[in-house]
């Protein structure tokens, strides 16, 4: 695995929003807060979903963000605070391997 390796704590989390200008204000406060080293804004996601017993769909926007799992909690408290729904997806994912530079990279932008 040249110039891969075993992540040592780095996460993906995923955070669905009701548009991407509501997305960049999370994004840009998580990366200035330097909870995260990079957040894409994805635009153009129809989330459905069950909501108070009825089927719902949404057009969302997704933010995949990058960083440490021991930022994972202070991430999430940071996007709830500015998350306009009551209950707001904040889930996060493990990254298994990636490529040694990049997850440096995190880790070095989430001191």
């Amino acid at each position: 695995m040249a110039g891969r390796s075993r992540n040592p704590g780095v996460i993906v989390v995923l955070v669905t929003c009701p548009s991407p200008e509501v997305g960049e204000k999370i994004a840009r406060a998580v990366i200035e807060d330097r909870l995260a080293a990079c957040v894409n804004v994805v635009p153009g996601l129809a989330s459905i979903y069950r909501w108070e017993g009825k089927v719902c769909r949404d057009a969302e926007s997704l933010l995949v963000i990058k960083t440490r799992r021991t930022k994972f909690s202070a991430l999430s408290r940071r996007v709830k605070a500015l998350h306009p729904y009551l209950v707001p997806e904040v889930i996060a994912l493990p990254v298994e391997v990636g490529s040694s530079p990049y997850l440096s990279w995190i880790r070095n932008s989430t001191p």
